[in-house]
């Protein structure tokens, strides 16, 4: 299920012209298409649907600072423009398999060293 937000914003004046009343544009209708756990998995989202030409913005990229050492549950959201709802599915699940796919060989590798792993010469 989509998301939909609705944004208006007001042109500003011409430098030295007197100001008036502001004139509204309409900003596309954007829909939520990630949900993130964690701001890395948010921009890995963003930045792989950028490459595929689709904007993209993260909502609540920045009250995650707002809740402190508390996890952000349900804060974060990938948003696209309606119009590249359909396109940016498939994205969205390339990158989901890829981050699942992550996930999965590090539970496989059992416990990590704390610290920097050593790197071969």
């Amino acid at each position: 299920m989509a998301e939909t937000r609705k944004f208006t914003l007001s042109p500003p004046s011409p430098p030295g012209s007197l100001p008036r009343a502001p004139r509204r544009v309409s900003v596309p209708d954007m829909h939520a298409v990630y949900r993130a756990e964690n701001l890395f998995d948010a921009h890995l989202v963003k930045d792989a649907l950028e490459a595929g030409g689709i904007p993209a913005f993260i909502a609540g990229e920045y009250l995650t600072g707002g809740v402190g050492q508390l996890p952000a549950m349900d804060y974060i959201a990938v948003m696209v423009p309606e119009s590249s709802l359909a396109e940016a599915g498939g994205i969205v699940r390339e990158v989901e398999a890829g981050l699942a796919e992550a996930r999965l060989a590090i539970d496989e590798a059992g416990d990590l060293p704390d610290g920097p792993c050593p790197a071969p010469c």
